[in-house]
């Protein structure tokens, strides 16, 4: 019987590219390095077992020396130049870990710093800045003006109905799913997810519901047609827009859908039996918050409720990041879900269930992630394929940041209390939680 054992690090050659470089990622990924790395000219560094980071020009160091840390590292994958053979996501856990592990020593000293630019020299790494990858958001104006939100949303949401057709489960539900077993699928954990909402709001036939950015339509179609509310929905999104309208129109359901392009600041026609707003706040801005959870208290009738999914941040967690506020969504903004329920409180709601749904998202992510590897052509075609590197970084990073507790999202139902202090809520939650 034979055994075998992990292969050993390689060592670089002297005047290669990696064993350049070997000396300057030792010192900043620790030793051995966390994966492999592969250089333009063939030579390898790092543990043979280990996803394996292949440079493929002296233009990815370049991107590095004019974007130092997450953002140069990500236009370099978006433009292919590095790549990533094996496990992507198993290699920036890797990364992620050992600059964790290093966190706190000190900084590279003004030696190493020029040893550091020595080496630039030498592999013909200076030279201008290459140009960034396509996608990138372009912003002006005051940060969460009406104009400058519109813009936002617009970058991400009006990338492609098609797009996100061909991504999402058939309800277009672009939202953390609600898995109830182990095997259900990702269509059957957003159907789940609408239901549970609905449950939670208490909807009834006759009843107003407002969807605060309503996405493509998921929940409003829902309740609209397995609840017989009246929904108005809302979107700055002008693709969403015309995506909703139609598929209201052709359900049969435009009689009680009104899908409005408007700013959240424009609503004013309460009161409202029950406000969702499903992942839309992370876009409301962290001084704007405030006024948006006492507009919501304003629109809701007294014992009416409010539910809102949010992703949040862990408490040592910055969220977002360089990489997703330039590419995914800008001026997105998370914080801890304590901080969130304390601002709903002081504007007038009372906070009744918080339910994390935090590995939710890591399975709906994951779901996503496996659509988009399968229809990998289809989509390359689409939005080619920067735009498609640009969506595989995402919801790998994603999936990673939920199930490490750096990102967490969160269900906060509340009511607007009445008068003499009556909720009208249920003894217990029972009801919300139908038996399998």
């Amino acid at each position: 019987m034979s055994t075998t054992s992990a292969a050993p690090p390689s060592t670089p050659a002297p005047g290669t590219v990696t064993g350049t470089l070997a000396p300057l990622l030792t010192r900043l990924l620790g030793d051995p390095l966390p994966i492999r790395i592969r250089a333009w000219d063939g030579s390898e560094a790092g543990p043979a077992d280990a996803p394996t980071l292949t440079v493929t020009s002296r233009r990815a160091l370049r991107r590095l020396l004019w974007s130092p840390g997450e953002l140069g590292l990500a236009e370099a994958y978006i433009t292919g130049d590095i790549d990533v053979e094996g496990d992507l996501g198993e290699g920036l856990r890797r990364i992620r870990q050992a600059t964790r592990e290093r966190a706190g020593r000190p900084s590279l000293g003004p030696a190493e710093r020029a040893r550091a630019l020595t080496a630039a020299l030498r592999l013909g790494a200076i030279g201008a800045r290459p140009a960034p990858p396509a996608g990138r958001a372009a912003l002006r104006g005051s940060p969460h003006s009406k104009t400058r939100d519109r813009a936002a949303i617009s970058h991400h949401y009006d990338l492609s109905n098609e797009f996100y057709a061909l991504l999402l489960d058939p309800s277009m539900a672009y939202s953390c799913g609600y898995f109830t077993s182990e095997h259900a699928t990702l269509a059957e954990a957003q159907t789940a997810k609408l239901e549970l909402i609905c449950r939670k709001l208490g909807l009834a036939p006759g009843m107003r519901l407002l969807d605060v950015g309503c996405g493509w339509g998921s929940l409003a179609l829902y309740a609209a047609e397995h609840y017989r509310v009246e929904v108005t929905a809302v979107t700055l999104a002008e693709r969403q827009h015309a995506f909703v309208r139609a598929r209201a129109d052709a359900a049969g359901l435009s009689g009680r859908v009104t899908v409005r392009l408007c700013d959240y600041r424009e609503i004013a026609d309460g009161p409202y039996d029950a406000i969702s707003s499903i992942e839309m706040g992370e876009h409301v801005g962290a001084a704007q918050y405030p006024a948006f959870a006492r507009r919501l208290h304003r629109l809701l009738r007294p014992r009416g409720r409010l539910l809102v999914q949010q992703m949040s941040r862990g408490a040592g967690a910055p969220g977002g990041g360089a990489f997703i506020e330039t590419y995914i969504a800008p001026d997105m903004h998370m914080r801890p879900v304590g901080a969130t329920v304390a601002l709903l409180e002081e504007a007038g709601l009372e906070v009744r269930q918080v339910e994390a749904l935090r590995e939710h998202y890591s399975r709906t992510v994951d779901a996503w992630r496996d659509t988009l590897e399968l229809r990998w052509d289809t989509f390359t075609d689409l939005v080619g394929e920067e735009s498609a590197r640009v969506w595989r970084l995402y919801l790998v990073g994603a999936s990673l940041a939920f199930s490490e507790r750096r990102m967490g999202v969160d269900q906060l139902l509340t009511v607007r209390p009445g008068a003499d202090g009556t909720s009208g809520f249920p003894a217990t939650p029972h009801a919300w939680y139908p038996a399998s």
